[in-house]
């Protein structure tokens, strides 16, 4: 049912003027009388008085929708208000209102109200389109308004002039990518600008590094013909079940979205039965091989980490910006003067978190959240080290698993939660409520304790070679890892390869090898600024959209955000990538030779002034930049050939 056809002119108000809340509602249930489909006006708005006691439906961003469900109503109706001065009408944003519908549906209407609600919503999230309307002076413009928002919001419903009975959305998606930022948001767009392309509509969830954003509702995904789940880390899967759904990578939204929303209207889709209960919102990995599964647990836990390394590392690395070195005491550089030492003592205590958060999320993501604190115990063991023998004699050191330790933490903590919930799978039913608040956490913490006790200091010598080894390579290896590191940046651009180059910066980061991650960060900022200087200085080579896109990875580039290449090196993939490898290579590759180091995990050029030799780290960044661009100069033909 569309919005037009439950608004009428005798029920709309254009030149609305409440003086509150109160007479707001008497006046629009007076506008909803006069439609005629009300059989008793007072018992309508006891109604909607009653909703209100519930909570307000000033929702915010000066819309108001009030609402009622009683055998008071005829027929299901709309009432429609305009007001220029506005009205306090106790909005959740606190701002006045000065756009009304009131919603009036039979008592037997099921869930109609909430389907209306819903679609008014959906329409009314565009800001432009509520401006028009509260430009217009005309009921008929007013109405011709939401019928072509209508139209354009919900394509699919009107064929050959004819209304469908489809409700809501054709097609939902979920994207989300390990660091929620760029592969997210442009795996979202471009399902969103296919699905338009095709006549479909479409709603995609994000679930990016500030949350979930423009999450599907109960309605939206009981209505959707299929779901697409575009994703390279777990999502919340309980909700879908029943449900036919595609579940594919997130670059897969991003290069064959029109493939993915074909084949979720073909009706060929599977059907996703999900493992466990459909409350307990866990993940179900279904027909993914085992290598996936792991990369995606892995990512979990990456993503939950990054936001505690990279805080924590740039306080850390501005502590010892703002100290000054004193030769008498080398080991408290960083804490020698007061802003030094609070700088230290608040970025340590977020990179402290690094290793528990990492094993914590990897944890969860197999076992859902009995597993968080199972990962979480044992990623700080790792860090702490303790051994059974450091643990019967204080006189013995702590030897710590590191980065590796907490990685296997995480994974031997999940799997043990999943197996305590398949041994206590058949206790009776008034048990249930103890397994998560105690017999999970309590054997689970003491298994991964007793485990890790007996993996640190295995764990240990190996951090201890790698870390000699590095340690000890002469100029010649050190150039060749960084040529290496730099190149795989660049590889995939945040992808599998990009991630795993980055991780092992971060984990020598916490190692204490420091030129690592320097020849990291030159890698993964040199992609964007070719294709930003290739764009500039071969114009020839490029359309003009492509053009003004170059401009863009200037900002990108020098962000340290490798994804602004993505789109190019999607559409030319032999020439793009190759060029940006090589110049990413030439980058890592002088950094390691310039002695560049770097003790912040990202940042990209807003953090050189903490690079230690920061003009030949610039220089080095710019070389490989430049190298970049050259070739893919070179490779690329003229546009008009």
């Amino acid at each position: 049912m569309k919005i037009i056809d439950l608004l009428h002119k005798q029920g709309m108000n254009l030149n609305f003027n409440p003086g509150s809340k109160e007479q707001c509602i008497n006046e629009l249930v007076n506008l909803m009388d006069k439609t005629g489909n009300l059989n008793n006006k007072e018992e309508f708005k006891k109604a909607i008085l009653a909703r209100e006691e519930l909570s307000t439906t000033g929702i915010g961003d000066g819309i108001a929708i009030p609402h009622g469900k009683t055998k008071a109503v005829k027929k299901a109706t709309l009432a429609a208000a305009i007001s220029k001065e506005g009205v306090d009408y106790d909005s959740l944003d606190g701002a006045p209102a000065n756009l009304f519908f009131m919603i009036a549906v039979p008592d037997n209407s099921d869930n109609l109200h909430l389907e209306v609600l819903a679609r008014l919503s959906t329409i009314l999230m565009d800001e432009t389109f509520r401006n028009n309307l509260l430009s217009c002076s005309d009921k008929d413009e007013f109405l011709k308004l939401i019928d072509k928002k209508e139209m354009e919001k919900f394509p699919n419903e009107v064929i050959g002039g004819k209304e469908m009975s489809n409700k809501g959305y054709k097609v939902l998606a979920v994207t989300a990518c390990p660091t929620g930022i760029a592969h997210t948001y442009m795996a979202a767009e471009s399902l969103e600008n296919k699905a338009k392309e095709l006549g479909v509509s479409i709603k995609v969830e994000t679930n990016g590094s500030g949350g979930a954003k423009n999450v599907l509702s109960k309605e939206e995904i009981a209505n959707a013909d299929c779901i697409i789940i575009a994703a390279d880390k777990n999502v919340e899967m309980a909700r879908f079940d029943g449900k036919k759904v595609i579940k594919t990578k997130v670059s897969d939204g991003i290069h064959k979205a029109k493939d993915l929303i074909n084949e979720a209207i073909s009706g060929n889709a599977p059907v996703y039965h999900h493992s466990g209960k459909a409350d307990e919102g866990s993940i179900d990995t279904g027909n993914e091989s085992v290598g996936r599964q792991i990369y995606k647990h892995l990512m979990n836990g990456v993503s939950h980490m990054l936001p505690f390394v990279i805080g924590g590392g740039i306080l850390i690395a501005l502590a010892f910006l703002f100290d000054t070195f004193n030769p008498a005491n080398p080991g408290g550089f960083g804490s020698g003067t007061p802003l030094a030492a609070v700088l230290m003592k608040i970025g340590g205590s977020a990179f402290g978190f690094m290793l528990p958060v990492l094993a914590g999320f990897i944890a969860m993501s197999i076992a859902d959240r009995p597993g968080l604190a199972v990962g979480f115990v044992g990623g700080a063991l790792a860090s702490s080290g303790v051994t059974f023998a450091s643990a019967f004699d204080s006189k013995i050191p702590a030897v710590s698993s590191g980065f590796l330790g907490a990685l296997l933490a995480g994974f031997i903590a999940g799997y043990i939660v999943l197996g305590l919930k398949k041994l206590f799978a058949n206790l009776p039913n008034s048990l249930e409520g103890i397994k998560p608040v105690l017999l999970y956490p309590l054997l689970g913490t003491l298994l991964i304790g007793v485990i890790i006790l007996f993996i640190n200091p295995v764990m240990g010598v190996i951090n201890t070679g790698i870390s000699n080894g590095l340690n000890s390579m002469g100029g010649t290896s050190k150039i060749l890892l960084g040529i290496v590191l730099g190149g795989m940046m660049s590889v995939d651009m945040g992808g599998p390869v990009n991630k795993a180059a980055y991780l092992f910066g971060t984990a020598s980061l916490a190692s204490g090898n420091f030129d690592i991650m320097a020849a990291v960060m030159a890698g993964g900022m040199v992609p964007p600024l070719v294709i930003a200087l290739a764009t500039t200085f071969f114009r020839n080579k490029f359309t003009e959209k492509d053009r003004q896109a170059g401009l863009v990875n200037y900002i990108m580039g020098l962000s340290f955000i490798s994804e602004g290449a993505i789109p190019f090196a999607a559409a030319d993939p032999i020439r793009v990538l190759p060029s940006c490898i090589v110049g990413s290579a030439v980058a890592g590759a002088l950094s390691m030779a310039f002695g560049c180091a770097l003790r912040a995990p990202h940042g990209g050029v807003f953090v050189i002034a903490i690079v230690s030799n920061p003009l030949a780290y610039i220089a080095a960044i710019v070389a490989g930049s430049i190298v970049g661009a050259v070739i893919l100069g070179i490779l690329k033909k003229p546009v008009q050939q």
